[in-house]
């Protein structure tokens, strides 16, 4: 895989992972077992700046050693300061366009949350360099509410040329259909920092990923 590839797995964290003792060294593990296919997205949207500039910096620093990117949700402002790869941008962010105007001279690398096709479309024209979108499966993050199935990446796809990650209850044996649905990623949260061994867990999605590939790291 190019160095300027995109991830293809993501791990997402909550407030939860963040918030425990031994957060940083977990945090460190999955982006090691990652390596540069996979990115550790910095999300905890009741976690204060402060903690998590404090996770940021020594996580930049691990993008060094083993080419996982550090993605900072919503804070484009933490990413710029922390030395993170990118930054994710939801509804509650700046716009793409507001992101590249604070940073111009950056190489700071963008992703856009979306709900559907019209949204997909829009971050597409605005330059960003791949859409995270979902809830694609049934996941207690949305309680009572049925995953949107395959054909919402499908329809997403349709509005835009941009990179599709899927999220929202991915385990690994739905990579496959995912990818065959067109979708270029995975973003994971509960199956990764659910489990007692989060690295292994990323291993598994890796592995997962290579096998409805047919490549394996390059």
């Amino acid at each position: 895989m190019a160095a300027d590839a995109l991830p293809v797995v993501h791990a997402v964290t909550d407030d939860d992972v963040l918030a425990r003792e031994d957060a940083l060294d977990r945090l460190r593990g999955v982006m090691r077992a990652l390596g540069a296919r996979g990115a550790l997205h910095l999300r905890g949207p009741h976690t204060t700046a402060a903690r998590l500039f404090h996770l940021a910096v020594p996580l930049a620093a691990e993008q060094l050693r083993g080419g996982a990117w550090l993605v900072v949700n919503d804070r484009v402002d933490l990413a710029l300061a922390a030395g993170a790869r990118a930054a994710q941008l939801t509804s509650r962010s700046l716009t793409v366009r507001q992101a590249r105007a604070l940073a111009p001279a950056t190489a700071l690398r963008l992703g856009a949350s979306v709900h559907g096709a019209v949204e997909a479309g829009f971050a597409s024209k605005d330059g960003a360099d791949w859409i995270v979108t979902g809830h694609v499966f049934e996941t207690p993050s949305h309680p009572g509410a049925p995953g949107r199935g395959i054909g919402h990446i499908k329809d997403v796809l349709a509005a835009t040329t941009t990179p599709v990650i899927a999220i929202g209850g991915v385990r690994p044996e739905h990579t496959a259909m995912l990818r065959a649905a067109g979708a270029y990623g995975i973003a994971v949260i509960r199956g990764i920092w659910g489990e007692d061994d989060a690295a292994a867990a990323a291993r598994r999605y890796l592995s997962a990923y290579d096998d409805a590939t047919g490549i394996g790291p390059a």
